[in-house]
């Protein structure tokens, strides 16, 4: 295959599967954005080098699996070099209807639980992926899947809890 028959395929593929990528990633890290696009493009880098291998097989998969890694990846890192938190967040587009608070809640509690926890529950409900695929693209069996989902829910749960009795719009303290 020539360079440029390749290049045009790769190209086709990222503007297919790059919004996708990028609303992963933007799970992954709990709405940050510069992170997001750091392990969108990370995961493109890794697929563009392997297209000749595996365009035929299909790149999403592939792509997804490299980029929860890279994510995991990063986080591990992270841990020896610890990040500044600053009050900007990101803020996606949504419904007039829907309470910020609650999405605020929501990427708090994310931002708490173990990399691989909010791994799996971002591919197992925001992007709907049955077990068998998650085991796939986390490289591990369908029963750490289960288990990592249950752990990671339950934990989510609490910490979502410990934000409303937090709350101060909400009377408790």
């Amino acid at each position: 295959m020539r360079g440029g028959d390749r290049d045009a395929e790769f190209r086709e593929y990222v503007l297919a599967d790059r919004t996708r990528l990028m609303r992963t990633a933007m799970l992954l890290t709990a709405g940050d954005a510069h992170t997001a696009e750091d392990l969108v493009q990370t995961a493109c880098t890794r697929v563009y080098v392997h297209w000749h291998r595996i365009r035929h097989e299909g790149a999403g998969p592939y792509a997804h699996r490299i980029l929860v890694n890279a994510f995991l990846d990063e986080r591990r890192r992270a841990g020896r070099h610890p990040e500044v938190v600053t009050a900007e967040t990101f803020e996606p587009r949504q419904p007039e209807t829907t309470d910020q608070a609650d999405l605020l809640a929501v990427r708090r509690a994310l931002l708490e639980l173990a990399p691989r926890q909010r791994a799996v529950l971002v591919l197992r409900y925001f992007q709907d992926l049955d077990v068998a695929t998650c085991a796939r693209i986390l490289e591990c069996t369908e029963g750490t899947v289960k288990s990592q989902t249950a752990k990671a829910l339950k934990r989510l749960k609490d910490l979502m809890a410990d934000d409303q009795a937090a709350d101060p719009a909400t009377g408790s303290s």
